[in-house]
């Protein structure tokens, strides 16, 4: 492991901003904040948006400045990576910031029934392979944990440039009648992009220099509880084009 990152890894147990809970303390446990989060860790009663898979953080910082009254949590297991986030809310002294370093699995047991307002979910990996779909972040799985901590009505939004995630998801929301609000499969090149959605990570950078469109969803779960896992037709159909097409260049 470079120093570098090392370095970084020490620095985030020096923020307020920053949990990092261990392993035993979330593990088919509940973790000490659970369901006190707004009370012990932000001092308010202020409602809490996730950022799934934040990354750098940069969505969570953008969205906790564009709206204070509100409390932001970006999630992630890669460490150096929120460094950067962490670093920036803790110098720019931004008490509606919170990093938390773990799988995003443990969720039921890290927050408490009705505890999350509100899902972000900004370019997840699409795990494209079809035995990795449950990993999705919009798979029926993922949803049994988000019903279990988001309030009733809570929204979910989901911003990929991938379009079979896209895609994937649209179908996930057919199948189980779950209430769409928005299904945009290019929000810069049809004008659908507001202040928030203008929001440009890092990746997001990266996927608009390609040319590549960028998609967002915009549902709610509606009081359902319960995901029975599907497969998904273009999941097989994807894997045995790219089988052909890894063949075919050989």
């Amino acid at each position: 492991m470079g120093k570098d990152k090392l370095r970084k890894f020490r620095e985030n147990l020096s923020f307020e901003c920053f949990v990092q809970p261990e392993f035993d303390e979330v593990f088919r446990r509940d973790y000490r904040l659970k369901g006190h989060w707004r009370s012990d860790f932000f001092h308010n009663d202020r409602p809490i948006v996730l950022e799934l898979g934040c990354g750098k953080g940069e969505y969570t910082v953008a969205l906790a400045r564009q709206d204070p009254q509100r409390n932001f949590i970006g999630i992630d297991i890669k460490g150096a990576r929120m460094w950067r986030g962490a670093k920036t809310a803790t110098e720019s002294r931004m008490p509606n910031v919170g990093f938390l370093r773990t799988r995003i699995e443990f969720i039921n047991g890290l927050f408490a029934e009705g505890e999350v307002d509100e899902i972000w979910i900004t370019f997840p990996d699409p795990q494209l392979k079809t035995r990795r779909a449950k990993k999705r972040l919009t798979s029926p799985l993922f949803l049994e944990y988000y019903a279990r901590i988001l309030r009733p009505g809570g929204v979910i939004h989901l911003k990929t440039d991938s379009k079979h995630l896209y895609a994937y998801t649209n179908e996930v929301i057919r199948r189980f009648g779950l209430p769409c609000e928005v299904s945009e499969p290019d929000i810069y090149g049809s004008g659908f992009a507001d202040e928030v959605l203008s929001v440009k990570t890092a990746y997001e950078q990266r996927f608009l220099g390609m040319g590549l469109p960028i998609t967002y969803t915009r549902f709610r779960l509606d009081g359902r509880r319960d995901f029975p896992w599907f497969d998904w037709e273009e999941d097989e159909k994807l894997e045995k084009d790219n089988e052909q097409e890894r063949l075919a260049g050989r």
